[in-house]
C-alpha cells in the first residue's frame, strides 16, 4: 500500500465516523480539533505521537493531523515490545502540503530533548561529567548525557598528551566554555577546569613550600634551560645546572615528560610566585670531600666526556672532571689537538697533578703514566758522545736530528760547516738524511739535545798554517766575485781573497771586468788569520820573484783583523743581502725550536 493510498483510506474512515455525528457538531468539534493540534505542528517541534500501524519498514503515526506521519522502524530499534496504540515523542522533520506527507523522526526527537535538557541544566562556565568516545580531527568526542561535546586537543590536559587513547572510554569532569544552541554544538575543556583547581591549590602550596623540602612532581615540559615539574598545583623550573652533578648537554637526556620525579625546592618567591627545583642536592656534592678522593699523585681511570683544541676533560666520576692539557699527554710527541691523540668515550689511565677544589678543577696528566725518555738521556748521550740520526725535520735556524723514538737532537746552522757560513740548513741537509754528529751540549729539563755536524768532521783550519805560508805561490779558481774582489778557492772548503787592489798593476774599476767565474789565477799568500780563519792572496805579488817577495800594507788593504772582507760568509753577507740567522746557539732558550720541535 502506498503512502497516498494509507492517508486517503483513513480519511475516508474519519469522514464516516464523523456522519454518526450531527452535520453541525460534527463541523464544530473538527475545526476545534483541527486548530489545537496545528498549533504545535511546526517543522521541529516535538510533539506526541500514536503509533497507528506497523508495517513492512514504516510506522504509522497519529500526531493529530488531517494526515499521519511516517517513521522508519530502525528508527525504533532497542524498542522491542512496540506495538499500535504506544505514544511516543517524535520530532516534525518536514510538512508537504500539497500531497499532505508528514515526515517524523523519533531519533531526532530524542536528541532535541536530550539538547533541551542539557542546555536546560547547563550554561557557558558549568562543570559536568561527560566520558570520551572517541577521536576526531583536532581532538576528543565526549558523551554528556547523550549529546556529543567536543573536546580539543590543547585542552584535554595541562601537560602535553603524549597518546590520546589513554583517555577513551573514561570519564572525567569538564568545563562548558562554549554553547552553540543553533549548531547545537558543545566545547568543554578539562584544562580550564583543572587550571582553576589548581590556582586555588596554588596558593595552598606556596604556604607549604618550604626550601630544603623533598616533594614529589611530574615532569611538565622540557625545555633546553631546564625542566618545568607539576608539584600538583602548581609549576615549579628545574635548572639544568641544578640536575646533576656531572655534565649534562640537555635536560632530556635525564627525564622524560610524564615521568615522576622528587626534587629539592631551593627557593620560593612568594611575590612572584615562583619555585625553584633542585635534583643533585638531593645527593652530597663530589667535589666536598675532593682532596682526599684524589690526592695529588694517585694513578686513576677515566672516560673523555669532552675534547677542546687545548686538552681533554676526562670524567673520573659522575660530577667530576678533570683537564688533560695537550701538554701533558705525551713526553715525546708535540700534540697540537686533543683530537690527534684522544676520542671522545674513550677510557684513558691518568696520574693527577693538581686539584682546586674552591674552583673545582682537577688537572690530570697522562704521560706521567709512563717513564720519561728524557730522564736518562744524560747517561745515553754524554757531551762529546758521536751519534748517528736521520734528519726530521728543517728550520730556518737549524736541523732537528732524531736519534731514538722520542728524542731528537738539534744542529744549529752555526755548527754546520767548518769552512762556510750556512744560512739555512738546506744548504747542506734533507729532510731523510742519516748523519753522523757529536754531542755538544744535554738539557734534560727543557728536552733539548744540542748537536755539532762539523765537530763530527776534521776542521780543516787546524792545519791551515802547516799548508800555507806567507808568500807561498797558489793556483785556485775563481768561486765568487764582489764590488771589493775575488774569491778564489785553494782547496775544498779553503777560500782566499784577492782584493781589488791586488789583481792587477792597472787600475781595475769592477772585478768583473779583469776576471771570470771558474777563471784559473795563480796568487802568493799575504796574510793567514787562524783565528778568523782568513786568507789573503795578491795576483799581483804572483809576478814578483821570491826572492823579491815583500809583503807590503798595499797588499792588506780590506784584509785586516776584525774586516768582514776577508771572511767568505760575510761578504756574501754584504754583497747578496742574506737574511741573518736564528740567534739561537746551544744553551741558550728559543722559543722558536720547540715551535718547531
Amino acid at each position: 500500500m502506498t503512502e497516498t493510498k494509507k492517508i486517503t483510506k483513513r480519511a475516508a474512515a474519519a469522514a464516516a465516523a464523523a456522519a454518526a455525528i450531527p452535520v453541525d457538531n460534527e463541523r464544530a468539534a473538527m475545526e476545534k480539533l483541527y486548530a489545537d493540534t496545528m498549533k504545535n505542528l511546526t517543522e521541529g517541534s516535538v510533539i506526541p505521537g500514536k503509533i497507528l500501524e506497523i508495517s513492512g519498514d514504516d510506522v504509522v503515526v497519529d500526531i493529530g493531523s488531517k494526515s499521519e506521519g511516517i517513521i522508519p522502524l530502525a528508527e525504533f530499534k532497542g524498542i522491542e515490545d512496540l506495538k499500535p496504540g504506544d505514544v511516543h515523542d517524535v520530532l516534525i522533520e518536514s510538512m508537504d502540503d500539497e500531497t499532505g506527507t508528514i515526515k517524523l523522526s523519533y531519533q531526532r526527537a530524542k536528541e532535541q530533548q536530550r539538547w533541551n535538557r542539557v542546555v536546560a541544566n547547563c550554561k557557558e562556565g558549568s562543570i559536568v561529567k561527560g566520558i570520551v568516545q572517541g577521536r576526531v580531527r583536532g581532538g576528543l568526542l565526549v558523551d554528556v548525557d547523550g549529546i556529543e561535546a567536543f573536546l580539543p586537543g590543547s585542552q584535554v590536559d595541562i601537560v602535553p598528551v603524549q597518546n590520546p587513547d589513554d583517555y577513551l572510554n573514561r570519564e572525567f569532569e569538564f568545563k562548558i566554555i562554549k554553547i552553540n544552541s543553533d549548531r547545537k554544538n558543545i566545547v568543554v575543556s578539562r584544562r580550564e577546569l583543572i587550571e582553576d583547581q589548581r590556582r586555588g591549590r596554588k596558593r595552598e602550596l606556596l604556604t607549604e613550600l618550604k626550601v630544603g623540602q623533598l616533594r614529589p612532581g611530574v615532569v611538565k615540559n622540557i625545555t633546553d634551560f631546564g625542566v618545568f615539574v607539576d608539584l600538583d598545583g602548581m609549576d615549579g623550573l628545574l635548572h639544568i645546572t641544578d640536575m646533576s652533578w656531572g655534565r649534562l648537554n640537555h635536560p632530556s637526556e635525564l627525564v622524560k615528560v610524564g615521568e615522576p620525579i622528587e626534587v629539592m625546592v631551593l627557593d620560593v618567591n612568594l611575590e612572584k610566585e615562583r619555585v625553584s627545583l633542585g635534583l643533585k642536592q638531593r645527593q652530597q656534592n663530589p667535589w666536598d670531600n675532593i682532596e682526599n678522593k684524589y690526592p695529588v699523585g694517585s694513578r686513576l681511570r677515566g672516560k673523555v666526556v669532552s675534547l677542546m683544541p687545548y686538552g681533554a676533560f676526562v670524567e673520573l666520576e659522575p660530577g667530576v672532571e678533570g683537564l688533560v692539557h695537550v701538554s701533558e699527554m705525551s713526553w715525546t710527541k708535540r700534540v697540537v689537538r686533543a683530537s690527534d691523540a684522544l676520542k671522545v668515550a674513550e677510557s684513558v689511565a691518568v696520574v693527577v697533578l693538581t686539584v682546586n677544589k674552591a674552583d673545582q678543577k682537577i688537572g690530570l696528566g697522562m704521560r706521567q703514566m709512563e717513564e720519561n725518555p728524557w730522564d736518562g738521556v744524560r747517561g745515553s748521550y754524554p757531551i762529546g758522545t758521536r751519534v748517528t740520526g736521520t734528519v726530521r725535520n728543517l728550520t730556518s735556524y737549524g736541523a732537528f736530528i732524531e736519534l731514538e723514538d722520542g728524542i731528537d737532537g738539534m744542529v744549529h746552522v752555526s755548527d754546520m760547516s767548518w769552512t762556510r757560513k750556512v744560512n739555512h740548513p738546506s744548504e747542506v741537509l734533507k729532510k731523510g738524511d742519516k748523519i753522523s754528529a757529536v754531542v755538544l751540549e744535554v738539557d734534560p729539563d727543557n728536552q733539548r739535545i744540542s748537536l755539532g755536524l762539523k765537530q763530527a768532521q776534521d776542521d780543516p783550519w787546524s792545519s791551515i798554517a802547516a799548508r800555507y805560508k806567507i808568500g807561498q805561490m797558489v793556483k785556485g779558481k775563481v768561486t765568487k766575485l764582489a764590488s771589493f774582489g775575488a774569491f778564489v778557492e785553494l782547496e775544498d772548503g779553503i777560500d782566499g781573497l784577492v782584493h781589488i787592489s791586488q789583481i792587477s798593476e792597472d787600475r781595475v774599476e769592477k772585478v768583473k771586468d779583469v776576471l771570470k767565474l771558474g777563471q784559473e789565477v795563480q796568487a802568493r799568500v799575504v796574510r793567514i788569520d787562524e783565528v778568523e780563519r782568513k786568507i789573503g792572496l795578491s795576483i799581483k805579488a804572483a809576478a814578483v820573484s821570491d826572492a823579491d817577495f815583500v809583503v807590503k800594507d798595499e797588499m792588506l788593504q780590506g784584509l785586516g783583523p776584525g774586516e768582514d772582507l776577508g771572511d767568505l760568509a760575510g761578504v756574501l753577507d754584504a754583497a747578496f743581502g742574506a737574511k741573518t740567522n736564528e740567534d739561537w746557539h746551544p744553551g741558550e732558550k728559543s722559543d722558536k725550536d720547540e715551535k718547531a720541535g
